[in-house]
């Protein structure tokens, strides 16, 4: 892959997060910090019992909730356990950590520089899914999802 001109960021905190932290990270996050995109990653909460006795009946679980990010409902199927951001650019790392360091101020967190997400197809994603036109959900979703991704529109 070649190397793209957005730096991209990890956040992992000690701990997995709870979606009312999430709603309030994200949103600090947003309305300050100029993204491009965002991946929440965590164990699955699947909305049925995957298997075992109990398969395929409803499994409520208190952390899949619908929380809102810049008055955009998103349904959390993940208890979120890292955050995945592409910045537009490096300038605004600084800013970054300033809310990591208040959000996170009680277990600790690290902040990692690097490349997380896809910036180009490959031949497997070729081969896969054809050709993507919006090259923003690479590495992000799977354009064959039933479930489009959600789009939150700055006022930048």
């Amino acid at each position: 892959m070649t190397e793209a001109i957005f730096p991209q960021v990890r956040i992992v905190p000690a701990r997995l997060l709870k979606p009312e932290t999430v709603e309030r990270v994200m949103n600090r996050i947003c309305e300050s910090v100029p993204v491009r995109r965002v991946v929440l990653n965590g164990p699955r909460l699947p909305p049925t019992v995957p298997e075992g006795p109990a398969r395929g009946q409803p499994n409520p679980h208190e952390l899949r909730r619908t929380i809102t990010i810049m008055d955009k409902p998103l349904e959390l199927q993940v208890q979120v356990g890292f955050i995945l951001l592409e910045l537009e650019s490096r300038d605004s790392i600084p800013q970054l950590r300033q809310i990591c360091d208040d959000a996170f101020a009680a277990f600790g967190y690290q902040l990692q520089e690097g490349r997380f997400m896809k910036t180009q197809m490959t031949v497997s994603d070729y081969a896969k899914y054809g050709i993507v036109e919006d090259e923003r959900i690479l590495g992000v979703i799977d354009p064959r999802s039933k479930q489009c991704p959600i789009i939150l529109q700055g006022t930048r």
